[in-house]
């Protein structure tokens, strides 16, 4: 029986995959469940499971864009498994090379004729036509040739590499290059900073911390303060917790706390739903939750989508002081950055403490900057005084001690 395998819906408002890279050969046996391909979305990266055991016949190359529900291999599940035959995706994962082209050159190019698109191409690179080497019919340049060619960075040296790759971005690398771009085109976006004295939030790790991952099993990080900070902040400023459609502007009762976390494709953006319900133990767990579905590939697109403000740790690559950029639709987003020990007046005194800067970059269409300024002091206030603005003067009772 020979069985057509279609792309599966990634999600509700994807219409298309790209083949990013295929895991099997054309011919091989592929067992049923066994990863065979690698499909990009404009969201994500998903796998493609077999859905039978048998012989594969490939329908569709890689960096194809392939719509939803088209075929794109054949499985024929009549077809016994070879002695001695093992499944390939796994090799063929660690195997998986980008080709890398030398540039020659230029003194080593013979002389050719350009096609008059090529010479259009190469005259608006800067790149005369003898430092190229055509690969047309008798040498002739072609605009494929002038297209890929590189513009010379002055005299090349005798010696040293003078190695270039060129290589297509992936689906979801371009649709983030897209979204930025939108966010900068089609936004009023501003960014106000503050300063986060984080030593009561030290002080309250430092004595709860150990019994809370033994009774949880989970430790008690930052997130857990700086979302529910956030959450606080939400609902005294209901306008950073909106978003413009069109005329509109639609206003959410419920805080979805978006959390940028690494991996293995890139940064990804899990959601942390209804987040004011959540306890210091309740973020925290979700929040381990999601970042290791992330890390090992598994997070899925409904687990990204939606959201309506995003927290993001620039912290942990040790970036002093940023400018996050709005993730689209909403309206605001929190930068974290790394805590430094700093000289600080306090109560009189100059001492030292842990410092941390904060950014709250907003869309000034819909929120102004009263409400800016308004919301990161809020902020600041929960995070500088846990015990009695997140914990109701009851830490045992917060951490469920």
């Amino acid at each position: 029986m020979i069985l057509e395998m279609k792309v599966p819906s990634p999600g509700e408002s994807i219409t298309e995959v790209e083949i990013a890279t295929w895991l099997v050969e054309d011919g091989d046996y592929v067992e049923k469940d066994q990863p065979i391909a690698e499909l990009d979305s404009d969201k994500a990266t998903l796998e493609l499971p077999a859905e039978e055991s048998g012989i594969i016949t490939l329908k569709a190359e890689e960096g194809d864009a392939v719509a939803v529900g088209a075929v794109v291999c054949l499985i024929d599940t009549s077809a016994a498994r070879p002695e001695g035959d093992a499944p390939k995706a796994e090799v063929k994962k660690e195997e998986k090379k980008v080709e890398v082209k030398e540039t020659p050159k230029a003194e080593t190019y013979a002389t050719g004729t350009a096609s008059p698109a090529a010479k259009k191409v190469l005259a608006e690179k800067g790149i005369e036509t003898s430092a190229i080497k055509g690969t047309g019919k008798d040498g002739r340049i072609t605009k494929d040739d002038a297209v890929n060619a590189v513009p010379s960075m002055g005299t090349q040296p005798a010696n040293g590499s003078r190695n270039t790759e060129r290589k297509k971005m992936s689906m979801l690398r371009r649709k983030v290059a897209e979204r930025l771009v939108a966010v900068k085109n089609e936004t009023a976006m501003l960014t106000t900073f503050n300063e986060v004295n984080m030593q009561p939030i030290f002080d309250l790790r430092t004595e709860y911390k150990e019994a809370f991952k033994a009774k949880h099993n989970v430790g008690l990080g930052f997130m857990s303060f700086f979302t529910l900070a956030v959450v606080r902040a939400l609902k005294m400023y209901p306008d950073v917790n909106s978003m413009i459609d069109g005329d509109f502007q639609i206003s959410n009762d419920f805080q979805d706390i978006s959390i940028a976390v690494s991996g293995p494709k890139g940064l990804m953006v899990p959601v942390i739903r209804n987040a004011e319900n959540l306890s210091f133990r309740g973020v925290e767990s979700e929040v381990k939750r999601l970042a290791l579905r992330a890390r090992d590939g598994q997070i899925t697109i409904d687990e990204m989508t939606g959201g309506t403000f995003t927290i993001t740790n620039g912290g942990v690559f040790s970036s002093m002081l940023s400018t996050p950029i709005l993730n689209p639709p909403q309206s605001g987003i929190l930068g974290m950055h790394n805590i430094v020990n700093r000289p600080m007046a306090v109560d009189g005194q100059v001492v030292i403490q842990p410092i941390m800067y904060v950014a709250l970059s907003y869309d000034h269409r819909i929120v102004d900057g009263r409400e800016s300024v308004g919301f990161l002091v809020a902020v600041k206030e929960a995070l500088e005084n846990p015990m009695e603005l997140l914990m109701d003067n009851n830490p045992e009772k917060a951490l469920e001690m």
